[in-house]
């Protein structure tokens, strides 16, 4: 994770790949990845503080002024930090990442196995109290429920909340997988929005060019292949503010 501190950037290194919380090993190898941010932020020449938790970058999102919103599936999972509670862990949050609100939301995707519901598949702050939710337009699947559990969690804070309504699912490799438009990534002027072909890929386009009205949208066409191997647009790409 990347901060700002004082007009310092920081990188937050924390436990990560693995969900070692259990001493589990969920996608080994992975010592070669968990090395690769203090690699470069040291040779980029920024200050490094080790955490002690398990989290990943997908696991939160925040609005820049001290709301950050994440799921209990996947905060709370054992595989990630079975020794430390819902509090102590929002409070961790909070002296880190200066996380004055915490929204837990309940849920990430029904099928969301491999991060156990990060929250970049169902939610993204826009601006400051401002969320974009991954809704489902299929009550036959259950996501339906899902997200609309999620839905009445955000309702209960001061936010403004905006839905994306489709929830596209495709085939790919043999399976069947889903692609969250949320997973997009916000760029210097643009938001990178993974699509797959769906009837609803321009509509929900336009749709996100109106919630980010000051940013151009542009679709970008990952099939199934992102999906399939448990990530999407912005599971494979890191922010760097600028400073």
């Amino acid at each position: 994770l990347s901060l700002d501190r004082s007009a310092k950037l920081w990188h937050l290194y924390l436990a990560l790949g693995n969900f070692s919380g259990n001493k589990t090993q969920k996608f080994p190898p992975f010592d070669k990845d968990a090395a690769v941010a203090k690699k470069w932020a040291n040779l980029a020449g920024h200050e490094v503080r080790d955490i002690n938790m398990v989290f990943e970058g997908g696991s939160i999102t925040v609005d820049g002024e001290g709301m950050l919103a994440t799921t209990e599936q996947c905060l709370l999972n054992p595989n990630r930090n079975p020794t430390l509670s819902k509090e102590a862990i929002a409070s961790m949050l909070q002296q880190e990442l200066g996380a004055n609100e915490i929204v837990w939301l309940p849920h990430g995707l029904s099928m969301d196995d491999d991060t156990d519901g990060h929250v970049d598949n169902v939610a993204c702050f826009v601006a400051p109290q401002t969320i974009v939710l991954q809704g489902c337009d299929d009550p036959s699947t259950p996501d339906f429920s899902l997200l609309a559990e999620n839905r009445r969690i955000a309702e209960q804070h001061n936010l403004v909340i905006k839905e994306v309504p489709v929830l596209p699912v495709v085939q790919f490799g043999g399976k069947t997988v889903q692609v969250p438009y949320l997973n997009f990534y916000l760029v210097n002027g643009a938001v990178i929005v993974p699509v797959c072909g769906h009837a609803a890929d321009d509509d929900v386009l336009a749709l996100i060019g109106e919630f980010i009205p000051n940013r151009e949208v542009v679709g970008l066409d990952i099939g199934g292949i992102l999906a399939y191997g448990g990530g999407g647009i912005h599971c494979i790409t890191q922010q760097i503010p600028a400073l």
